[in-house]
């Protein structure tokens, strides 16, 4: 669709804060910050969106106490007991009642489509927040779908070869962090944190059958990260080097550091995504699965 389109389609879900008996929201919001900015902000032909949630919160012990007062004076001045499925209206009234003046919790996240190469990156640090980005979208969007990528070997199975061979992907440099896993019973955990990976008490654990399941990576001296075996970048960091080929001259507008920021992240992750694909042996064709451990 065209970013008119989806600007148009988005605005129709955009974010406003919890009402005073509402628990939660969900909306589009303007990716620059501005209270009535575009909701689709377009950077060198790269589509980005900004997803905000605000949460109300009520402490479950706040709700028990207050719960166990109305109990005591149901039964103080009626002598009767209430039973369970009483106490579970007094404790939804109870919430209800505390919601408007409970504390709110607001997160965003950012959300880049690629157009050209159909690909679509979440900013989530979790599954239940790409989730909320899914459902958002399929609510504005009629007919929207993804496919999660899927890749011909799996990330367990790639991280333990090149562990135990010591050579990483052209391109990759393998980091001083990983997590090994027993796939027995046991399901013992090593983990390493700043710590040389190329030993031989490494290669010994992946040959007692321990599968990586987080390895720090970096590519081209560019950008680091973490990989997990459901192939997310954990702690995903722009290096030097990136931030030296295009720094921002003093004075610039908040303008001008989105659009570099954009940029920077965009460029860079359209050249490192590809490369990691296909240093895990390559996109696997629909219908087909990844080569497991």
């Amino acid at each position: 669709m065209s970013r008119a389109a989806l600007e148009k389609a988005l605005a129709s879900h955009r974010f406003t804060e919890c009402g005073a008996s509402q628990d939660k929201s969900v909306g589009w919001t303007a990716p620059r910050g501005l209270s009535h900015g575009d909701l689709v902000e377009v950077v060198g032909g790269q589509w980005v969106l900004k997803l905000a949630i605000e949460v109300k919160t009520v402490p479950g012990s706040v709700i028990k106490r207050k719960v166990q007062s109305e109990v005591d004076h149901i039964e103080t001045t009626t002598g009767r007991k209430p039973g369970k499925k009483e106490r579970r209206t007094l404790a939804d009234d109870a919430r209800l009642s505390l919601l408007p003046v409970a504390f709110s919790k607001q997160s965003s996240i950012m959300v880049w489509i690629n157009p050209k190469d159909q690909w679509m990156v979440l900013d989530a640090g979790s599954q239940a927040k790409a989730d909320e980005v899914l459902t958002s979208l399929v609510k504005a969007l009629q007919g929207f779908a993804v496919n999660v990528v899927h890749t011909q070997a799996s990330p367990a199975v790639a991280m333990a070869h090149w562990l135990g061979s010591k050579d990483a992907p052209a391109g990759f440099n393998v980091d001083r962090e990983c997590e090994l896993k027993a796939s027995d019973a046991s399901k013992a955990i090593v983990r390493y944190t700043r710590h040389p990976l190329d030993t031989d008490e490494v290669t010994q654990h992946i040959a007692a059958g321990k599968v990586p399941t987080r390895l720090a990576l970096t590519w081209n001296d560019r950008i680091s990260f973490v990989l997990t075996e459901a192939l997310a970048l954990k702690k995903l960091a722009f290096l030097d080097a990136v931030l030296e080929d295009g720094p921002l001259a003093a004075g610039d507008t908040s303008d001008d550091h989105f659009d570099a920021d954009v940029a920077i992240a965009t460029g860079e992750l359209a050249r490192m995504l590809p490369a990691l694909i296909e240093a895990l042996g390559g996109e696997a064709t629909p219908g087909s699965l990844p080569l497991a451990a």
